[in-house]
C-alpha cells in the first residue's frame, strides 16, 4: 500500500523538476532553509525536535502529548501526522510547508502551548 500515490502528470511534473537544475538546487535550499526555521520557531515554544535532512521534521513538546497537539491543530484545520506506535507516540511529522503555512501552524502552537 503506498499512502502517497502519485499520477503521471505528478510524475511528468517530477521529472522536469529533476531535468531542470537550477530549479532543483533552488527548491531544494528553500526547503532547507524553511525547515531550518520552523525548527528554530519550534525550538523557542519548548519542543524538542529531531535533527532532519528531509522535508518534514519530527517533534515532541514536554509537557503536551503529541495526539493532543494534533487533535488542537485539526481543530484549526492544521492536519500533522500523529502516530500511536511505540517510540514514535509522542512526536509529531509536521511537514515543510510554505510559508504562510508555517506562520499559521506556529501562530497556533504559540496559542496552545503558552
Amino acid at each position: 500500500f503506498n499512502s502517497y500515490p502519485m499520477d503521471r502528470l505528478a510524475i511528468y511534473g517530477a521529472k522536469a523538476a529533476f531535468e531542470d537544475e537550477a530549479y532543483f538546487q533552488s527548491t531544494c535550499q528553500k526547503i532547507i532553509n524553511t525547515r531550518e526555521q520552523l525548527t528554530h520557531t519550534l525550538q523557542s515554544l519548548g519542543f524538542q525536535v529531531i535533527p532532519s535532512a528531509a522535508n518534514f521534521v519530527f517533534a515532541t513538546h514536554p509537557s503536551i502529548p503529541a495526539e493532543t497537539l494534533a487533535q488542537q491543530l485539526r481543530e484549526h484545520a492544521i492536519i500533522v501526522r500523529y502516530f500511536n506506535k511505540p517510540r514514535i507516540e509522542q512526536y509529531l511529522r509536521i511537514t515543510i510547508g510554505t510559508d504562510t503555512e508555517n506562520q499559521q501552524l506556529c501562530e497556533v502552537l504559540t496559542q496552545i502551548v503558552r
